[in-house]
């Protein structure tokens, strides 16, 4: 006499479960802790070596950072069925990366110093400013943040 009430009652709650918002799959994606740099095409053929030095709640890291070639996405199409393709063209710019053992919301200082393509030191110059968050696959998937710098010959600053 129980058992039929208790298969209703499973059956019921079973059903009730059923019923809310589907689960959103995130990516396993891991950030990178980095503060990203560019040097405008303008400016790149006089930066020879490029150090940066990261200041954020009282610990900072400070490295040479190895700067590669910038591209460009240009897009390719899609063809009928769905297939969406890009390549990668150079700019001219340079880019790099100062890996950090951790990036929060804080204010981040970054100092910026080096030697031009001649063995002369470079200015030296430093921003502040907060690292940006983002939610790039939703606020269900957590929080992105990011870091990134602009080094001309006026001056760093912060990467918008």
């Amino acid at each position: 006499m129980r058992t039929p009430g208790l298969l209703l009652a499973l059956m019921t709650t079973t059903g009730l479960a059923g019923c809310g918002p589907a689960a959103v799959a995130c990516p396993a994606i891991a950030q990178a802790t980095a503060v990203s740099v560019t040097v405008p095409e303008d400016y790149a053929p006089q930066v020879g070596s490029l150090r940066l030095k990261a200041c954020q709640d009282g610990t900072c890291k400070e490295d040479f950072v190895e700067l590669r070639p910038g591209s460009d996405s240009i897009d390719q199409g899609c063809t009928p069925d769905g297939v969406c393709s890009a390549t990668a063209s150079p700019n001219g710019t340079k880019v790099g990366m100062l890996m950090l053992d951790t990036l929060t919301e804080a204010t981040l200082t970054v100092t910026s110093s080096g030697a031009g393509r001649d063995g002369a030191p470079l200015p030296v110059h430093t921003v502040e400013f907060r690292p940006r968050a983002d939610y790039p696959f939703g606020e269900q998937c957590g929080k992105f943040l990011s870091a990134g710098v602009t080094l001309e010959s006026s001056g760093l600053r912060e990467r918008t």
